[in-house]
C-alpha cells in the first residue's frame, strides 16, 4: 500500500523537477533584441536592451505616463518604455530618475505608437539594470 503511494509521489516530484528545468532553460534562451530591431517583433513578447537616452514624466497628461527613450533622445528615440501613472508607485525611485543614462533590458509585448516600437511596463520586474 505505501509502496504505490511513494512511487506516485516520486513520479510527481520528478515531473515537477523536469518541468522546472525546462522552464529555466527556456528563460535562459530568451531572445534579447536591440531597440533598432524591435519593429520586426511587434506583437511578440521579447526582451529589448539599450541605453536610456532621455526620460520624461508627463504628470499633467492623461494617464500620467513616464517615458524611457532608448538609444536616442525624444523625438528621435529608437524605442520607448512606457510606464503609466497607476504603476509608477510600484517603483521605489521615480523611473525617470532611476533609469536615466543607464543600460536596461525590458521584457514585454512589443507594440507601436506613431510608428515607434514600445513596451508598456506594469511591474518593475520587467526592467533590469545592466551593470557594467
Amino acid at each position: 500500500m505505501w509502496g504505490g503511494r511513494i512511487k506516485g509521489q516520486i513520479i510527481i516530484l520528478a515531473t515537477i523537477l523536469i518541468l522546472s528545468v525546462i522552464a529555466i532553460a527556456a528563460e535562459q534562451k530568451k531572445e534579447v533584441i536591440k531597440p533598432k530591431d524591435a519593429l520586426q517583433y511587434v506583437g511578440q513578447v521579447k526582451t529589448v536592451c539599450g541605453k536610456v537616452a532621455s526620460t520624461f514624466f508627463a504628470g499633467r497628461s492623461r494617464g500620467r505616463p513616464t517615458f524611457l527613450n532608448l538609444d536616442k533622445p525624444y523625438p528621435n528615440q529608437t524605442f520607448t518604455v512606457v510606464i503609466w501613472g497607476r504603476d509608477r508607485g510600484k517603483f521605489e525611485v521615480p523611473p525617470e530618475v532611476l533609469f536615466m543614462g543607464k543600460e536596461i533590458c525590458v521584457t514585454g509585448r512589443i507594440t507601436t505608437y506613431r510608428g515607434k516600437p514600445q513596451i508598456t511596463v506594469s511591474d518593475p520586474s520587467q526592467i533590469t539594470l545592466i551593470e557594467k
